[in-house]
C-alpha cells in the first residue's frame, strides 16, 4: 500500500461484518468498494471456506467461522450483523459487552422476548449502541413521503395503503415468513411515516394464486391499527412472478401521495411500452442500503448512533407476533408489548 492508503486504513473504521451469505457479501462490498470512512476488518460465517473467499481481496481483512473471534479481531471498531435472526441475540449481547456499535440487519431478534433482553442490555450499558437495519427509512421516496406528511399540508393521515410482491420465494419459505420477512418492513415503515405504535393486527385471505409455494396462503392481506387511528393495509404477494415491487399511498383528509410506481425510463417500441421491474430487493433498495451504511459509518466515526434503535426493533418484533397469530387463528390480535422506555425517548 502507498503511504496515503496506509494513513486512510487507519483513520478508517474497522468494520466485522457477521454473516457472508447473499446479504452480509453485499455489505461487505459496499463497505469495500462505496462507502468512504471504513473498511472491512474482520468476516465471519460459519462456512469458513465463504468468508476466506470473501477476506482474500480485501487488505487486512481477517476471516473467521465464530463471530466473536470476528469481534476480537484487531483493528476491530464497529459490527454489522447479517447472518440468520436467531443468531442475532448472541451477537448483539457480545457486542454490547464489548462496547461495539452495532447495525444489525432486520429482525433484530426473532421473537420480542429476544429483543426485550437487548433493550435491557442496552439500558445497563447506559447508552445507545445499536441500529437496526430498516432501510426503507433511507429511501429517496420513502424520505419524501414522510417530509410531506409531517409537512400537514395533506391533513391528517387516515389509511396507508401497501403493496409487498416478490418474484418467488425460497424452498425453505413458510407461511410466518410473509410476516416476519416480507410485513416486517411495513411495519418499521409505517410506525416511521406516522410517527405511531401498531395496537392490532388482523390478516384476511383471499383464494391462493396456483403460483403459490406448497402450504403458503399467498397472496394475503394484513391489515394493522395504529394507536391514534389509522388503518394500514399490505397486499403481501410472495409468488407476483413479475418482478420486486413495493408501493405506498397515504390516504389523508386533503389528498393523497404515492410512492414506488418506479416511473423510470419508458420505452415506445413495437406498439407497446413500459420499462423495467427490479427482480429483488437488493437491486431495487440499493441506493437506500448505501445510504444507511454511510450514515452509520459517519454517526459511529462522531462517537453517535442514530437511525432505527432497538426500541424499533422490537416494537416489530411485537407487530410480527400479533400478525403471525392474526394469521393462524384468523382473528383480530392485539400487539402486546412494553410501555416505551425513556431511554429510547
Amino acid at each position: 500500500m502507498t503511504s496515503t492508503t496506509t494513513s486512510t486504513a487507519r483513520t478508517a473504521l474497522g468494520v466485522a461484518v457477521i454473516g457472508n451469505g447473499t446479504m452480509g457479501a453485499d455489505h461487505v462490498r459496499r463497505i469495500d468498494q462505496v462507502v468512504s470512512g471504513a473498511r472491512v476488518a474482520a468476516v465471519a460465517d460459519p462456512d469458513e471456506a465463504r468468508a476466506k473467499g470473501l477476506a482474500a481481496d480485501i487488505d487486512g481483512c481477517t476471516a473467521h467461522a465464530d463471530p466473536t473471534a470476528a469481534l476480537d479481531a484487531p483493528g476491530v471498531d464497529a459490527v454489522l450483523i447479517a447472518s440468520p435472526g436467531p443468531a442475532h441475540e448472541e451477537t448483539l449481547l457480545a457486542a454490547l459487552d464489548r462496547g461495539l456499535p452495532v447495525l444489525c440487519e432486520k429482525p433484530m431478534t426473532p421473537d420480542s422476548a429476544g429483543a426485550l433482553r437487548v433493550l435491557e442490555a442496552e439500558q445497563r450499558h447506559g447508552t445507545r449502541r445499536i441500529q437496526v437495519g430498516y432501510m426503507r427509512r433511507y429511501d429517496a421516496e420513502y424520505a419524501q413521503l414522510r417530509q410531506v406528511l409531517a409537512a400537514g399540508e395533506l391533513g391528517r393521515p387516515l389509511m396507508l395503503h401497501c403493496r409487498h410482491r416478490n418474484v418467488s420465494v425460497h424452498s425453505y419459505f413458510t407461511e410466518p415468513m410473509l410476516i416476519n420477512d416480507s410485513v416486517a418492513h411495513e411495519f418499521d415503515a409505517a410506525r416511521w411515516l406516522l410517527g405511531q405504535e401498531i395496537t392490532a393486527v388482523t390478516v384476511l385471505r383471499p383464494a391462493p394464486s396456483r403460483n403459490a409455494a406448497p402450504g403458503i396462503g399467498d397472496p394475503q392481506l394484513v391489515v394493522f391499527e395504529t394507536d391514534a387511528g389509522v388503518l394500514v393495509d399490505v397486499e403481501i404477494f410472495a409468488t407476483a412472478g413479475f418482478g420486486y415491487q413495493v408501493q405506498a399511498e397515504a390516504v389523508c383528509e386533503n389528498g393523497t401521495a404515492r410512492i414506488g410506481e418506479a416511473h423510470g425510463l419508458l420505452t415506445n417500441a413495437a406498439g407497446r411500452w413500459g420499462g423495467s421491474i427490479a427482480q429483488d430487493y437488493i437491486t431495487r433498495f440499493a441506493d437506500a442500503y448505501d445510504r444507511e451504511v454511510q450514515a452509520w459509518v459517519d454517526a459511529t466515526r462522531r462517537g453517535e448512533v442514530t437511525g432505527p434503535s432497538a426500541w424499533d426493533g422490537y416494537a416489530v418484533a411485537a407487530a410480527c407476533e400479533a400478525g403471525v397469530e392474526a394469521q393462524r387463528t384468523g382473528q383480530r390480535v392485539a400487539v402486546n408489548m412494553i410501555d416505551r422506555p425513556a431511554f429510547y425517548s
